[in-house]
């Protein structure tokens, strides 16, 4: 159960399970693309701030339209791959958690592919996030394109670029970018509604898995004999991400959540896990569970 979720050539899909790992693998296959977009993402700040300190400098104006109009169909690219890599989650789960297997163990040995590809989203959706809180052009950028084009709207003035996001998509995609982790927020969303939509399956099937996958992360993570077989550090960060990527889908989807004492994943160990890291390495994965833990504590406070 271990290595499969570190070594790519180890975890192949067997009969049973190709269907879904092959719908699976095609959004994977662009999950690398888009973070290397999103990584050499730099923004249209200069010509923004040029544009917004001469307001009447026609030629200004049109130069930060002009920076900010492609700028905005990426963002649109990497918002309508949340949607598809929610839709792949839901397939993942719902194979990962079917009544096929009496326990969620015997599951992620037998289906092996699907969870390393399970472990390969939740490694994207942290990566991504993690870009993206440090980033703040995302959202000057989005703001500067709505600003203007509401602007060009009322003024009657055509604007090249309006037909790539219209005011509903523009709607959704600032909620998208408002949230701290935007693409943890919506496989969060996702994991809720797949136990939502399937009331027939016990809760216990969704939570155990990912109980058993953060407990995986952990033990891979703490124990040298299993430490010593990674060969490499990006290994390391592969479990970090994944081990807080299941503790927060099971915060949100658990009753009492990921930090209660009932709850079936260690926090403490998996904090001294993260905190047993150089500091730098996981100020992020710190930061997306403080996150989580911060309504809880407001909650407690009430």
């Amino acid at each position: 159960l271990l290595t499969p979720l570190t070594q790519s050539d180890y975890a192949q899909p067997t009969e049973a399970e190709r269907e879904i790992w092959e719908e699976v693998d095609v959004v994977l296959k662009d999950a690398k693309a888009i973070l290397d977009e999103l990584q050499a993402y730099k923004g249209a700040g200069p010509d923004i701030r040029e544009a917004i300190q001469n307001p009447n400098d026609e030629a200004l104006q049109e130069k930060a339209w002009a920076a900010v109009v492609p700028l905005v169909g990426k963002l649109k690219k990497f918002y309508e791959f949340s949607q598809r890599l929610e839709a792949a989650l839901h397939s993942l789960l719902g194979a990962l958690t079917s009544e096929t297997y009496s326990d969620p163990t015997q599951h992620l040995e037998r289906e092996q592919a699907l969870a390393k590809q399970f472990a390969e989203i939740l490694h994207f959706t942290l990566r991504f996030d993690e870009l993206k809180m440090t980033n703040p052009a995302i959202q000057n950028d989005f703001s500067y394109y709505r600003r203007t084009l509401s602007r060009m709207r009322i003024n009657n003035v055509p604007a090249e670029g309006e037909n790539e996001v219209n005011n509903e998509l523009a709607n959704r995609i600032s909620l998208f970018y408002a949230d701290a982790t935007p693409m943890l927020k919506t496989l969060s969303d996702g994991t809720t509604k797949f136990v939502s939509e399937n009331k027939n399956l016990p809760i216990e099937n969704t939570t155990d898995c990912l109980s058993t996958m953060a407990s995986v992360c952990k033990v891979m993570l703490e124990t040298p004999e299993y430490r010593s077989r990674f060969t490499s550090e990006d290994t390391v960060s592969f479990c970090l991400r994944v081990m807080v990527g299941v503790i927060i889908l099971y915060d949100y989807v658990h009753p009492v959540g990921a930090f209660a004492k009932s709850s079936k994943i260690d926090m403490k160990g998996c904090i001294k896990v993260l905190k047993d890291q150089p500091p730098n390495s996981v100020e992020g994965l710190l930061n997306a569970l403080r996150s989580v833990l911060v309504p809880i504590i407001k909650k407690n406070k009430k």
